[in-house]
């Protein structure tokens, strides 16, 4: 490809918006690459006010706090992609963006590593209770004791869920001289001397600290409850770093008061306050040697950063490429550029007889297919086509009158 602009569509002209203060290297990189008109806010916006702010928005920015409806995707004709700037993305309604043809990208590893080093950080305060030894030095109390305070070596970490962060967890902690035990409910392989429970009741009875990491689903909901929780090694700590619905918090806090669990560093919540300084409450408060964190397991400067340059670089090739590899939503297609040819991307609904309508309609009308390529998941197709650039245009407009059509896009 030459190096005259690859998309079709003027770039003055295509709107970007961040939202919740998402890292300043993602308006640089689109900045850098020609894109004007990107606005970035720093909170999180409501249903009503997103419907507002969406109608002329081709790219959307987000992290964790913002919630994209169904009836914010239909308030945005020209929605082309959404980047979730974090692990997650349960806070859109996939289904709906799928059935928008609209591309939903995150970033599933660039905060690993700040998560596991704060829940390795955290498990060493709270087994050396070291907490509740600041709070006395701060007022004026002097608690020199060995008491109840141990090493993590020799000692056992639970992890429930062996993913991204679980496993670099396992990796760190070993190297601390801990067991690890895990329970994941897909077969995962073991990283180190690492050893797989065969249920969460085995894995929390033998473990010292159980750490979670799993996503927030149906299944995981009040994971961590009233009855798990008797079957927990007396004296043990729980960490939750994962999503705030996994735990049943006044469960977790009478366990606690009673003397069974020693303490708990929590920083995801059932339900969390909308901006910094908003009043916060939780059971936990007032309990001794309990951490209680912001949702800040992945908030390092370095992680925003890569976050920042994934999601972006994700967007972008999408944007000027075609590109979906790491999509929610849309099949994943990566394809280099085709020289001499218009590119066209073509989602629709996933029924039988779609790719012969597109066919079918050009070869009626002589527009030669110098390349195509499809891709289907349950809901939709997406198709990549390269045409002949005599006829491009033509193409298009027979493209978007094929029965079951989404979105068609002519790329460059």
């Amino acid at each position: 490809m030459s190096k005259q602009a690859i998309t079709s569509y003027p770039k003055e002209r295509i709107n970007i918006l961040f939202l919740e203060n998402i890292s300043d290297k993602a308006v640089q990189f689109f900045r850098q690459q020609g894109y004007v008109n990107v606005r970035k806010l720093s909170g999180a916006l409501s249903e009503e006010e997103l419907i507002k702010e969406v109608k002329d928005v081709h790219l959307l920015g987000i992290r964790s706090k913002t919630h994209i409806s169904a009836k914010v995707l239909a308030a945005a004709p020209k929605l082309q992609a959404i980047g979730c700037f974090c692990i997650g993305v349960n806070q859109v309604d996939l289904k709906a963006a799928t059935q928008y043809g609209v591309v939903v990208f995150n970033a599933p590893y660039s905060n690993t590593r700040s998560v596991a080093e704060l829940v390795i950080g955290v498990s060493i305060l709270l087994i050396r209770k070291i907490v509740d030894k600041n709070i006395a030095a701060h007022k004026g109390t002097w608690m020199k004791d060995a008491k109840g305070s141990f090493e993590l070596r020799g000692k056992t970490l639970g992890l429930i869920g062996y993913g991204n962060i679980g496993s670099q967890v396992s990796v760190l902690a070993e190297s601390l001289g801990m067991k690890v035990v895990f329970y994941d409910t897909e077969t995962k392989l073991p990283l180190g001397n690492a050893v797989a429970a065969k249920s969460l009741k085995e894995l929390v009875s033998v473990s010292d600290i159980v750490s979670l990491h799993v996503p927030e689903t149906p299944q995981t909901k009040n994971l961590i409850n009233k009855t798990l929780l008797k079957s927990f090694k007396k004296g043990a700590i729980l960490l939750n770093y994962a999503r705030g619905e996994v735990v049943d918090l006044k469960a977790l806090a009478a366990a606690i008061q009673e003397g069974h669990l020693n303490g708990a560093g929590i920083d995801v919540y059932p339900w969390e306050p909308e901006k910094n300084g908003d009043l916060f409450e939780t059971p936990l408060q007032g309990l001794p040697n309990v951490i209680l964190t912001p949702h800040i397991g992945g908030s390092t400067e370095e992680a925003q950063q890569n976050i920042g340059e994934d999601v972006s670089a994700k967007l972008f090739h999408y944007l000027e490429r075609g590109i979906t590899n790491g999509s929610h939503t849309v099949p994943a297609i990566g394809l280099p550029p085709v020289e001499n040819a218009h590119r066209i991307l073509h989602i629709h609904h996933n029924v039988p007889g779609v790719l012969s309508a597109i066919n079918t309609a050009l070869s009626k009308n002589n527009i030669n297919i110098l390349g195509q390529y499809l891709k289907t998941n349950d809901a939709i197709g997406y198709v990549v086509l390269d045409v002949d650039k005599k006829l491009s245009n033509k193409a298009v407009a027979l493209l978007k009158d094929v029965k079951q059509t989404i979105k068609v896009r002519m790329l460059y």
